[in-house]
């Protein structure tokens, strides 16, 4: 993850420490999601630098309660805010209609929040709409003392999303999945590149790629790594690339034209 700049990270810590017991009295006092939607707002201001006049709105549950809250950035609506009351545990299906609304909006960004927990979901767009729970984050448990802790924090800041900084960690996140590292494992050049060592370290046993692959499928990886749409859409993305590395290989292979 990328350093969180110094004037960004004083802000948050800042104001991360002036409301984390804001936070935890509004919880005790269990407040309602009127009230809880003025601290998150406070919120994304104060401590994740948004102006709450101009980019902070709440247009959308005006006009169609599909959320309460709304980031727009130069114009464009940035991410949407779905808010609960603090008191209240979040789930996935809070979301489902902000989620469906983004879609049709094009925010490819909901979250989910009770002013403590933040859950965002990066939308899908497919048939039918899906959405994939990226970041999930307590502010009363974060210690500004841990720069990772500050890091994630900083990607909900204004400075972030400008800059795209949460699609970068979802494709970190991506590629750390056992999915996608599951179908790395069992993708042409990585299972070759095991019958090669294999030969070195048994003196020249020959042992056929298929058979290493079967192995790995019922003995070494796990199913739940290896089945279902995440597993399918992981093992296409290796497939690509073992596509484009074969062409670019072809290509180097071929004769010059002075040769």
């Amino acid at each position: 993850m990328s350093v969180v700049p110094a004037r960004v990270g004083a802000r948050i810590a800042a104001g991360l420490k002036k409301f984390q017991p804001v936070l935890e009295d509004a919880r005790k006092r269990d407040v309602n999601e009127s009230d809880t939607v003025t601290i998150v707002t406070d919120l994304l201001s104060e401590v994740f630098g948004f102006d709450k006049y101009s980019e902070v709105t709440s247009e959308h549950v005006i006009r169609s309660t599909f959320c309460d809250l709304a980031i727009r950035i130069d114009g464009k609506l940035a991410v949407l805010i779905e808010v609960k009351a603090i008191g209240l545990d979040l789930k996935d299906n809070h979301i489902k209609q902000a989620v469906d609304y983004a879609a049709n909006q094009g925010c490819e960004w909901v979250a989910l929040t009770n002013g403590v927990l933040w859950n965002v979901y990066q939308v899908a767009f497919t048939k039918p709409i899906q959405s994939e729970l990226v970041l999930q984050l307590d502010l009363c448990l974060l210690s500004l003392r841990r720069s990772q802790d500050l890091e994630l924090l900083a990607l909900l800041s204004r400075e972030a999303w400008k800059r795209s900084r949460m699609d970068d960690y979802a494709v970190q996140r991506q590629a750390l999945s056992r999915f996608t590292i599951a179908a790395v494992i069992l993708s042409e050049p990585c299972v070759h590149l095991i019958r090669r060592q294999l030969r070195r370290i048994t003196k020249d046993v020959r042992v056929d790629a298929a058979e290493i692959e079967k192995v790995l499928l019922q003995e070494v990886l796990k199913r739940e790594a290896t089945e279902g749409d995440k597993a399918a859409a992981a093992t296409r993305l290796a497939a690509r690339a073992t596509k484009r590395l074969k062409k670019v290989q072809e290509e180097a292979a071929k004769p010059t034209s002075g040769s």
